[in-house]
């Protein structure tokens, strides 16, 4: 009577041996001529088209440099692929509001980038300095300082609202930690 083998396999994958699996693995290979590398990240070939290259980063990042995602749409066909995709992300937008999701680097909105702008800062200034450009900003054009000035009304009404963006996002900021 022969006797059962012992296996490696104790039931739980981490525990098996490394060299246990030992099937190749498909690799695609980079679209651009002459290169070697893996291909794994897809580029449309044209416009509206559902074929694709597949490119290494660094042939991906080139050919992505000088695309025009626009081009060849009239501007009313343009302003309404923009915003079919805005209202296909606005579930991120709404997700925003309870600071699950920001900019891309995790730094500032688009909204708080605005507002910057309209208070003539830079991208990295802080709070001190918003209240200190808000300040200066508020006092030239506030309504008590010119009366029935309706360009300084809208002026002041811009810098509180930009203000008010940037004081709440501070304040989140904060709350968390």
């Amino acid at each position: 009577m022969s006797r059962a083998r012992r296996t490696n396999d104790w039931g739980f994958p981490r525990w098996r041996g490394y060299g246990s699996a030992t099937d190749a693995a498909p690799v695609r290979m980079c679209d651009r001529a002459g290169c070697h590398e893996k291909g794994d990240c897809p580029a449309p070939k044209s416009p509206n088209s559902p074929d694709r290259w597949y490119f290494c980063q660094q042939h991906a990042a080139e050919y992505n440099s000088g695309w025009d995602y626009f081009a060849g749409l009239t501007a009313e066909e343009a302003a309404a692929r923009e915003q079919r995709e805005t209202s296909d992300n606005a579930g991120y937008k709404e997700s925003a509001h309870y600071g699950w999701a920001g900019s891309g680097d995790g730094s500032r909105s688009r909204d708080e980038m605005k507002a910057l702008e309209v208070l003539g800062l830079d991208h990295d200034a802080d709070f001190e300095a918003v209240k200190k450009a808000w300040r200066t900003r508020a006092k030239a054009v506030h309504p008590d300082v010119k009366p029935g000035d309706a360009a300084a009304a809208e002026e002041f009404r811009k810098l509180q609202v930009s203000y008010e963006v940037l004081r709440a996002a501070e304040e989140r900021r904060e709350w968390k930690g």
